[in-house]
């Protein structure tokens, strides 16, 4: 590969977000904040321990759980119905944790699902001279997916 230019291209109009669950389903994508929709792990998948003498031991977490963060803009609808959610859900414990959330990148063929999910709690919110950022923050039980590779595919 020496001598080849390396490029692509990414939007986040690419993206198709949702969340279903025991109290409805919502897409995730309409009056995203510029910062979008980050997963990360919940934890470290290993841990590492040195001995006395030097030797090395590492141990492999079998966890998959992991953090979403949905940052949407104060005037998106898809706030409402979040919070209607979340009323619904945190009012009998049945319906709690019960929600998957998909994040696909249909250009780069990106699929991440995350299931066994459940509102962190109730997002921060503010009045003031400019609109905020509200971020949904949800717990995952199990993430799993791929990163593409950026092969276009038809959704």
């Amino acid at each position: 590969m020496a001598g080849m230019i390396m490029y692509g291209s990414y939007s986040f109009l690419d993206v198709v977000a949702s969340l279903s669950g025991p109290t409805g389903a919502t897409p995730l994508n309409g009056g995203n904040a510029e910062e979008g929709i980050t997963i990360a792990p919940f934890e470290d998948k290993n841990t590492m321990n040195v001995g006395a003498d030097g030797a090395v031991m590492h141990s492999l977490h079998a966890g998959k759980a992991a953090i979403v963060t949905v940052r949407l803009q104060k005037t998106s609808p898809i706030n409402a119905v979040l919070r209607n959610m979340y009323n619904a859900q945190q009012s009998n414990s049945l319906l709690w944790g019960k929600n998957t959330i998909t994040v696909r990148d249909i250009a780069r063929g990106d699929a991440i699902t995350c299931t066994g999910c459940a509102f962190q709690t109730m997002p921060e919110n503010s009045w003031a001279k400019d609109g905020n950022t509200i971020e949904w923050t949800f717990h995952a039980a199990q993430c799993a997916g791929v990163l593409g590779v950026g092969t276009p595919s038809i959704a």
